[in-house]
């Protein structure tokens, strides 16, 4: 009885230890789900320095959205060209001889071809350009083409006349626009809602303190039908 009662006992020990035995932790998803987001994080697999081919095409791919830009903008069927121009000043004014035709306003006539107008302030009062077409549209869109981006943030206010001769002020502010990086033209592009008079002229302002430097305007686009 004596040997049964001791193995009796032993079972029992041997049952309650067993049942107290605690298991090995498993892994919460909690710390499942930081492991892996340290992971994705480490400097091994984000924030890379980009290689020199990688460089090379995110450079082609920009310029090539720039192009496809620009020839969408050039070959738009509802915009059209400057036929006159005129502005309030020209580089070389205020010089005794008279103004070089190379900052001429008529350089404005047309699409861009890289003749310009250039203004005579780099940081004094305003300047206006005034640009008639040859064909009235209800409008929509006003493109001004700036040479390397100059005076692009200092257009402040965009006018359209009506048939009538009349101005109508359809946007004034502060530009947005920053140089284009990626050519040698920066597009200033302004919406507008449709208008009910029909358009013949545009007129831009130019704050020259908010841009210092001379402002270069290429070509000034009015679009509608």
């Amino acid at each position: 009885m004596k040997i049964a009662s001791s193995l009796l006992l032993a079972l029992l020990c041997t049952l309650m230890f067993g049942c107290n035995k605690k298991a090995p932790d498993a892994p919460s998803s909690a710390n499942t789900a930081t492991t892996a987001s340290v992971t994705a994080s480490s400097p091994n697999n984000a924030n890379q320095e980009p290689t020199e081919a990688q460089r090379e095409m995110a450079q082609k791919r920009a310029l090539m959205d720039y192009a496809t830009m620009e020839d969408q903008f050039i070959n738009d069927p509802h915009g059209q060209w400057a036929s006159s121009v005129k502005a309030s000043s020209t580089f070389g004014d205020d010089n005794n001889a008279s103004p070089s035709s190379s900052n001429s306003a008529d350089n404005v006539k047309g699409g861009p071809d890289g003749n310009t107008w250039t203004n005579n302030h780099q940081d004094m009062g305003f300047d206006t350009v005034e640009v008639s077409y040859a064909k009235e549209v209800s409008a929509t869109q006003v493109r001004i083409v700036f040479q390397n981006g100059e005076g692009v943030e200092a257009v402040s206010k965009i006018e359209l006349q009506d048939s009538a001769g009349k101005w109508n002020t359809v946007w004034s502010g502060i530009s947005e626009q920053k140089r284009d990086e990626r050519g040698p033209r920066t597009w200033f592009v302004r919406n507008f809602d449709k208008p009910a008079f029909k358009t013949k002229a545009v007129k831009i302002t130019i704050a020259n303190n908010v841009q210092r430097g001379y402002k270069v305007i290429d070509a000034l686009q009015l679009v509608g039908e």
